[in-house]
C-alpha cells in the first residue's frame, strides 16, 4: 500500500496503577526520514526506542511525536517512617519527662510524634524504567497504527488522482502519435522543396536529394520519445501497484516523464503537436507534486 508522508495519529493507554500515557504523532513532507521526540524530561531515556520504533514503520516525512503520561493524584508518591528518629523523639520526651519530675513512663501517641520533623517524608514512588519503557512503546504501537491508517488513506487519493492523469498523459501521447507522421511528410516535402530552390542551378544526384532530405526530416519524428514516455508510464503503474516507499523512484520516473516531453517538444514545429506536448507537461507537473507527498 502506497502511503502519504502527511499523517495524524493518537495513542493511548491506561493502566491499573493510574498512568496513563498519550502518544501523538503528526508528520509532513520530507526528504528523509526525521523524527522529533517530545516526552517529560524524567523520561528521557526512552527516546532512542521511541524513535526506533517509529523508524521500522515509516520511510520517510519530518515526524514529530508528543507523549504525554498522567498519574491519578497521589499514586506516584509515598509516605515513609522514620523510625530510628521517631524513637529518638520518644526517648527525648522520656527524658524530659523524668527531669520535669515525673515519676512514670508517658505514653505517647502517633499524632503527637508526626508532628516532629522528618518523622514522615512524603517521597516519589520509585518506577520501573524497563516497564515504563514499555508502556510508552505500546501507547506508541496504537498511535502508529492510527496514523498509518490516515496516511493509507490519504495516499488512495494520490494514487487515483496520479493514475487519473496518467490517463489523460497516455491520450495525449495517441494524439502526437496519430499526428507525428503527417508532421514528418510535410516537413520532408517541404525541405525537398527547399533544396530544389537552392540548388536549382546546380548539378545533383536525385537520390541522394531524397536521401539528405530523409535524414533531415527523421530528426523530428518523435517515435524514440513516445515509445519511451509509453515505457514510462507502465513503470508509474507497476510502481504504484507495487506499493511500499515508492516516493522516491517516482520522483526519478517523473523526471523522465519531463526529458521525453521537452525532447518532443523542441523536435516539432506543429501547432498542434506543441498544444498536446504543453498539455502533457501540465499534467507531469501535477503528477511531480502529488509524487512530493508520497512515502
Amino acid at each position: 500500500m502506497v502511503k502519504s508522508m502527511t499523517g495524524y495519529g493518537r495513542g493511548e493507554r491506561s493502566f491499573e496503577d493510574g498512568v496513563q500515557v498519550t502518544v501523538e504523532l503528526r508528520s509532513v513532507n520530507n526528504r528523509y526520514l526525521d523524527c522529533t521526540v517530545k516526552l517529560p524530561r524524567t523520561y528521557i531515556f526512552a527516546e532512542e526506542a521511541l524513535k526506533g520504533r517509529v523508524q521500522k514503520a515509516v520511510g520517510r516525512g519530518k515526524v514529530d511525536m508528543f507523549v504525554t503520561i498522567t498519574r491519578s493524584a497521589g499514586d506516584d508518591m509515598v509516605v515513609t517512617v522514620n523510625e530510628a528518629l521517631a524513637k529518638s523523639y520518644i526517648d527525648a520526651l522520656h527524658q524530659l519527662h523524668g527531669l520535669s519530675g515525673g515519676k512514670a513512663r508517658r505514653e505517647y501517641y502517633p499524632t503527637d510524634l508526626a508532628r516532629f520533623p522528618d518523622v514522615l517524608t512524603v517521597e516519589k514512588k520509585a518506577e520501573d524504567l524497563e516497564e515504563m519503557k514499555e508502556r510508552l512503546l505500546a501507547s506508541l504501537d496504537l498511535a502508529l497504527d492510527d496514523f498509518n491508517a490516515m496516511r493509507e488513506t490519504e495516499g488512495r487519493r494520490l494514487v487515483e488522482d496520479i493514475l487519473g492523469r496518467a490517463g489523460t498523459i497516455e491520450d495525449l501521447l495517441g494524439q502526437i502519435e496519430e499526428r507525428s507522421p503527417q508532421t514528418v511528410n510535410d516537413y520532408r516535402a517541404r525541405l525537398e522543396a527547399k533544396m530544389r530552390e537552392v540548388l536549382q542551378n546546380t548539378q545533383i544526384d536525385e537520390a541522394r536529394l531524397l536521401t539528405e532530405a530523409a535524414i533531415f526530416a527523421d530528426k523530428v519524428a518523435v517515435d524514440e520519445e513516445t515509445v519511451r514516455l509509453h515505457s514510462h508510464l507502465g513503470q508509474l503503474r507497476e510502481l504504484l501497484g507495487t506499493g511500499g516507499a515508492v516516493g522516491r523512484k517516482l520522483d526519478f520516473l517523473i523526471q523522465e516523464f519531463n526529458r521525453e516531453a521537452n525532447t518532443i517538444g523542441s523536435k516539432c514545429s506543429d501547432m498542434e503537436i506543441t498544444r498536446r506536448v504543453v498539455d502533457m507537461k501540465a499534467e507531469i507537473e501535477k503528477i511531480r507534486e502529488q509524487v512530493q507527498n508520497l512515502e
